[in-house]
């Protein structure tokens, strides 16, 4: 290959030129930091009740006597068994309280083929009333709903809504000895009307032990905390009452519960305070029933604590919705077990259902929410 001399003179005179003229290039030598990568938002998570797999734990049965219906149970929890009492509909269209127990919470291992209470023949209206504009979970023939089970002692007492299908839906105390209710002798003590005649009056609750020496019901949650005492549950004789108030106003600061509706299983003694379900519904949405918490104060339940500020359970399932009433989740009945809180319900008034969350996690969640806001207007 022969080399061009005048090509080669001519590159070299255009290197010398880029040398002489063009300024180098500087190294840019940036200073050695550690980036700080900004931790991503994470949103909070809604701590919600988890439903059994097994879910509905009660349905209705192959007997007359709760055909239609088997939904909204109470419980009660003794030596590691959980005895449920709930309330079933049959032909009759009469409600009922049927008998299970479940020993890990969750699946019914033994339920009985008869009732073990009905509607007592002195829980009859001896006064005329008007009739009332009143239906609960298809059972138009009256019976006895919706109960709730406290154990204090050796006894099991229990406070049920007599309905006797027209005038009377009344609030009813009854009791019955533990060592009864383990061995299936349903002894129970002659039931007696604790609320005024009259009135509609629903979701009352004992507590669990005595506060300052007195026995106590929970009777209204809002517009006021409503509890009355007593000394001795005999004062309730059935010509004693509880004056009550059932008006339920709205509640325009609130949002899911902005209608509040009742007070659900009885409460529940945590070191934080009284573990309190309840149900209610949106005002502006009000076909759903959506399950909250509250935490009263153990020396003074009066004054709550913290308050839900979000639902921990919704009307979500197919046997949610599907039923006597759908978009309703109704609980009665909750123990604590193995640390986890077990709650029991009626789903759309029909079926049982328990949903369950650890207690550390609920009580944690509603601190998290901060203190109660909300002050509860007084009644006069």
């Amino acid at each position: 290959m022969k080399i061009n001399m005048a090509e080669l003179k001519q590159a070299k005179a255009k290197k010398t030129f880029k040398k002489k003229l063009l300024p180098k290039k500087k190294k840019i030598v940036l200073p050695k930091t550690k980036l700080k990568k900004k931790p991503l938002s994470k949103k909070k998570k809604v701590l919600c009740l988890k439903r059994s797999p097994q879910n509905p734990i009660i349905e209705p049965g192959g007997y007359a006597w709760e055909s239609k219906a088997t939904f909204n149970p109470s419980a009660i929890k003794v030596e590691d068994k959980i005895y449920l009492i709930y309330r079933a509909i049959g032909e009759n269209d009469s409600s009922v309280l049927g008998y299970a127990l479940s020993r890990d919470g969750f699946k019914i291992n033994e339920r009985l083929p008869y009732s073990v209470f009905k509607r007592h023949s002195s829980l009859e209206q001896k006064t005329e009333f008007p009739i009332l504009n009143y239906s609960s979970g298809g059972g138009w023939n009256g019976g006895c709903e919706d109960p709730r089970l406290t154990l204090i002692g050796d006894t099991v007492y229990m406070i049920f809504t007599a309905f006797d299908g027209w005038g009377s839906l009344r609030l009813t105390l009854t009791s019955i000895k533990l060592e009864d209710l383990k061995k299936k002798r349903w002894n129970w003590e002659s039931p007696v009307l604790i609320s005024p005649p009259g009135e509609i009056h629903k979701n009352w609750v004992l507590f669990p032990e005595k506060i300052k020496g007195k026995y106590a019901i929970l009777h209204s949650f809002y517009p006021k905390i409503l509890i009355d005492y007593f000394t001795d549950l005999k004062e309730l004789n059935g010509r004693k009452f509880i004056k009550s108030n059932n008006t339920r106003p709205v509640d325009e600061t609130r949002s899911w519960d902005s209608w509040f509706r009742g007070i659900g299983p009885a409460p529940i003694k945590t070191k934080d305070g009284w573990l309190i379900l309840y149900h209610a519904m949106d005002h502006k949405n009000p076909d759903r029933y959506r399950l909250g918490a509250l935490l009263l104060d153990l020396k003074n339940p009066k004054k709550v604590l913290f308050r839900s500020q979000h639902p921990i359970l919704e009307p979500e399932e197919t046997y949610e919705n599907y039923g006597h009433k759908w978009g309703v989740i109704y609980a009665c009945g909750a123990v604590v077990k193995d640390k986890d809180l077990l709650v029991y319900y009626g789903g759309a008034d029909k079926v049982v259902a328990v949903a369950s969350v650890a207690l550390k996690d609920l009580l944690t969640d509603l601190r998290s929410g901060g203190k109660e806001k909300i002050k509860l207007k007084n009644i006069k």
